[in-house]
């Protein structure tokens, strides 16, 4: 996400190919870290793995957001740079066409970033709460979870936090914080 250029990055004066180029990228790169990304969080459901199976549903709530966000990455990772290409090139109403495309495609983004917001953040509520239940891990990440999720809801779903570049960054690097401390916490108690 630090990476990530803005929709109006791609249409300013002659950037649009190295803007174009560097959306591919991290999408790209967001893409590929998805598959590890889930398998980290398969170990993370598994180790907490109890009978009221909390870790099993946020496992699922996880992946099922995971589908949504790399259906955003491609979103706006591949179809963006391709429909701006489209804009650039057309001339009279054939702009209109293209932008209104463009404008659609940013729409159908958003929509799939905020289905993987709504189901990582219920995901880190209910791994959180395995986590206070259980006696696997230190309960400070759980505590952290349990104010992060509802938060970022709250948040989101007021409308007082967007899904744009600066919004999102900031989703995506407090769930990081928490799935950075619970992949620590993942590894020491393994190594007991």
């Amino acid at each position: 996400m630090m990476l990530h250029p803005a929709a109006a990055d791609l249409f300013a004066p002659g950037q649009f190919e190295t803007v174009a180029n560097v959306l591919t990228a991290v999408h790209a790169l967001g893409l590929i870290s998805t598959p590890i990304i889930f398998l980290g969080a398969l170990g993370l459901s598994q180790r907490l793995a109890s009978p009221d199976r909390l870790s099993l549903a946020a496992l699922v709530a996880y992946g099922f957001g995971l589908a949504a966000i790399m259906n955003a990455a491609v979103a706006s990772g591949f179809l963006a740079p391709s429909l701006g290409r489209r804009i650039e090139a057309a001339s009279g109403s054939a702009v209109d066409v293209w932008r209104v495309a463009f404008r659609y495609n940013g729409e159908v983004n958003q929509a799939y970033a905020l289905v993987f917001v709504v189901a990582s953040s219920v995901a880190i509520v209910l791994w959180s709460v395995s986590i206070l239940r259980g006696r696997v891990f230190d309960h400070g990440v759980g505590y952290y979870g349990c104010v992060l999720g509802p938060a970022t809801l709250a948040l989101v779903l007021s409308g007082h936090l967007t899904l744009g570049v600066h919004g999102f960054g900031m989703i995506v690097l407090s769930q990081t914080i928490w799935f950075v401390i619970a992949a620590v916490l993942l590894w020491r108690t393994g190594h007991k």
